[in-house]
């Protein structure tokens, strides 16, 4: 008897060529695999690391739009810094399992991006967030400005949107 007699092999997926190249409204998906260092010592995957999924998948959907976090940094001293998540465990990933995590701009701000990300395995939707992260100038660790070839790319604010009447965001 084989390993794999025993235990259910999942299906594999073909790997991932990168992001397309999307418009910033559209979901835009990031697959990943379960690895052992991903779990707990219950063999799911440990809780922090679906914030790192979500922040890997962040970064994927700058880089689909041409945007690098380095060269942001180094050209104008700009960051990302989450100021706020909101997330809802529904069901466990387990080692080898395929995931797909799924980002969309849910609401913008003058100097800040609400993402709706969630995980997926197949059509079972394990983890559900809201994730709100901040440009920050990082020599005076103040909000600023999107760049603006980024903000060109996203819906219109809304009232609703997250910085809409900050106070403290520069002029």
């Amino acid at each position: 008897m084989s390993l794999t007699d025993t235990y259910d092999t999942p299906a594999p997926i073909p790997e991932p060529s990168g992001l397309p190249a999307a418009a910033p409204t559209q979901p835009a998906d990031l697959l990943l695999r379960v690895y052992y260092e991903d779990t707990d010592a219950a063999g799911v995957v440990y809780y922090a690391n679906y914030l790192r999924f979500c922040e890997r998948a962040r970064t994927e959907w700058l880089r689909a739009l041409g945007f690098s976090q380095q060269a942001m940094f180094a050209s104008d001293g700009l960051a990302f810094v989450v100021t706020r998540v909101e997330a809802d465990y529904l069901r466990g990933a387990e080692l080898d399992d395929w995931l797909r995590v799924a980002s969309e701009v849910a609401a913008s701000g003058r100097a800040s991006l609400v993402f709706r990300q969630r995980v997926w395995r197949g059509d079972v939707l394990l983890f559900d967030s809201r994730v709100t992260v901040a440009c920050v100038d990082m020599l005076s660790k103040r909000p600023r400005r999107l760049p603006a070839s980024l903000a060109a790319l996203l819906p219109p604010r809304t009232p609703d949107s997250p910085d809409n009447n900050a106070s403290t965001e520069p002029a």
